[in-house]
């Protein structure tokens, strides 16, 4: 979903609200394998919500782009 969203594993990091600091992600040697692997173990880390449409994917933050999506489908 990140990937079809058009971002990048850094981009769908959540900083704000989760243990981002404590786990040292803010280190730009970390590899995309190894955030990947830290968003796993804590789910928290997951920017959201993402919204899968047959127009697209796309993290939907603020919640007023789920809107745009949306219409986007409808205009279809």
């Amino acid at each position: 979903m990140i990937r079809a969203a058009g971002l990048t594993v850094r981009e769908a990091l959540r900083q704000k609200g989760s243990p981002y600091d404590e786990l040292g992600l803010g280190d730009s040697a970390l590899t995309d394998d190894q955030l990947l692997d830290a968003m796993m173990a804590h789910p928290i880390l997951i920017n959201r919500p993402f919204v899968v449409t047959p127009k697209g994917t796309r993290l939907c933050r603020p919640a007023e782009k789920v809107h745009e999506l949306l219409r986007a489908q409808a205009i279809r």
